[in-house]
């Protein structure tokens, strides 16, 4: 069994009294999953069965559910709302060869293993796994207990992280704020509602530092050729710079950039869409937010918080390319099942090069890559643009003024009409000139369905990945809508040579999904 310097625990905590360790247990069961192990050790009468019919009655919903202690049965099963819960103590197992006999792989499957006296087990028990251990504190009375919190293997970081949290949170007078999940999205992050018992509400943000993928092109991962944030501190400062521009970002009340953690402004639910699809006028102001934000000139250079300094990465010809190969390499075998061979993939990526070379010449400004309406909320008590709520732009680079505009007006999530898109470029177009007379909208159409196209390429590789890779199979939902915005862009002249490699190599990604 591994091993941890008991002077080093992860997370440290003290328990007055059963009260407490009602609360830890609560703590504990935002962590557990099906599948996971929990270890309890400590000497007999440190609180192990307290803790562990506390936990079990967290799970299951049932405040006074009856736990016995497992010593002479061995294996207690119960039926949880979510996952059953396999208590076990090992005290009386003579030998680690007698669990095959109490069918524990079995009972195992699909459900949380509590088990006390787990060292019993030897090497039946998995490397990542997590361990409350505990121990008497005769010097502050009888009824306190110190236990200590630890993650091995893959699950450190998540005990880690739930203790920056935890630290967060009362650091910030969020400590007794009820935390309610809220959907994630397609990366990493995470976001929970933080309900103070007044009413006061905020958004925990849970952004954890990016971890390296293997290099794929020039020794470098995929995050950083594609110029994805590698870390929170790039939210904190588009967040900032965006704000200083009069627009309505989420105020950060506290933070931790180095496990990445942050408690923001709640902005609500409200969105730019109801049940019909886009609502037009508040489109009208998201596009508005982009014209005005788009008629003056930005720095790459962001200064934020006190005296720390984020430059804005460029938007380049490699990271553009690396983008619309996510095509090749997961939407061509896996969706369309076409094999491609290596000089047909090569081809694809040097007609885009050449299609692309303008756009990647032309003056950039920021663009925030995910302005749609998944990340747009609407601020009624708000004046003006301010209405219009911002998140999710912490991949912000310098690019084509063209590549949000398209993003907002060909939304993955949503279909907006044709008739509803010419109408709000048009509204864009209205808000540019009264800036600058010499805004050139045939140049700006050009590179609208260059970049048009290759958002709508990258998103169904993207979504396949999520798919295949993840195990994400609901955004293939999208896919005839991405589609459809993809062969829409391909009809632009500027588009001619990827269009006819679409018609040679894959042509059904360009035919009508079946009704």
């Amino acid at each position: 069994m591994p091993t941890r310097n008991p002077i080093d625990p992860v997370w440290a905590v003290e328990l007055a009294d059963e009260a407490a360790t009602d609360d830890f247990a609560r703590l504990v069961s935002r962590l557990v999953k099906p599948g996971m192990l929990v270890t309890l050790s400590g000497d007999l009468g440190a609180g192990k069965t307290t803790f562990a019919r506390a936990l079990i009655r967290r799970l299951t919903g049932e405040p006074a559910l009856e736990v016995p202690s497992p010593s002479f049965t061995l294996m207690q099963i119960y039926e949880g709302p979510n996952f059953p819960i396999v208590h076990a103590d090992l005290y009386r197992l003579r030998d680690p060869g007698e669990l095959a006999e109490l069918g524990w792989e079995e009972a195992g499957e699909g459900a949380l293993l509590l088990v006390e006296w787990a060292e019993r087990a030897g090497d039946a028990l998995p490397p990542d796994r997590l361990e409350v251990a505990f121990a008497l504190a005769p010097d502050l009375g009888d009824t306190h207990r110190r236990a200590a919190l630890f993650g091995y293997g893959a699950l450190a970081d998540l005990v880690a992280r739930e203790r920056a949290i935890a630290e967060l949170l009362e650091q910030s007078g969020w400590a007794e704020a009820k935390r309610i999940f809220m959907l994630g999205d397609a990366s990493t992050r995470a976001y929970e509602r933080l309900v103070k018992p007044s009413g006061e509400h905020a958004i925990l943000m849970i952004s954890p530092p990016r971890p390296d993928g293997p290099p794929v092109r020039y020794g470098k991962p995929y995050s950083a050729i594609a110029r994805l944030a590698e870390d929170i501190r790039p939210f904190f400062a588009v967040g900032e710079a965006l704000a200083a521009r009069g627009l309505s970002t989420p105020r950060v009340f506290a933070r931790d950039t180095h496990v990445g953690l942050a408690i923001l402004e709640d902005l609500g639910a409200d969105g730019v869409v109801d049940s019909d699809g886009p609502i037009p006028e508040r489109y009208a102001e998201a596009a508005g937010v982009l014209a005005q934000l788009h008629a003056s000139p930005v720095a790459a250079e962001m200064p934020w918080g006190e005296g720390e300094l984020h430059r804005v990465p460029p938007y380049d010809m490699d990271a553009l390319l690396i983008e619309v190969e996510l095509l090749t390499e997961w939407f061509a075998p896996h969706i369309a099942r076409v094999v491609l061979s290596s000089g047909a993939a090569a081809v694809f990526l040097n007609i885009w090069r050449e299609a692309l070379a303008e756009v990647v010449a032309t003056p950039p400004t920021w663009t925030l890559r995910d302005y749609h309406s998944p990340n747009l909320l609407w601020l009624p008590e708000r004046q003006g643009l301010k209405r219009v709520g911002i998140i999710d732009y912490q991949d912000c680079v310098m690019g084509h003024p063209a590549y949000d505009v398209a993003s907002l007006l060909q939304d993955a999530r949503v279909t907006v009409s044709d008739e509803l898109e010419l109408r709000l470029l048009g509204h864009y177009a209205h808000v540019r000139r009264a800036g600058e007379p010499g805004f050139d909208m045939q140049a700006f159409a050009r590179a609208y369905a260059l970049l048009g196209a290759q958002r709508a390429t990258k998103i169904l590789g993207i979504f396949a990945r999520l798919d295949k890779r993840d195990g994400k199979p609901q955004y293939l939902a999208h896919l005839p809508r991405v589609r459809s915005y993809l062969v829409k862009n391909l009809r632009h002249p500027a588009l001619e040579g990827v269009r006819e490699w679409f018609d040679t190599y894959m042509p059904a990604a360009l035919q009508p999904p079946e009704s």
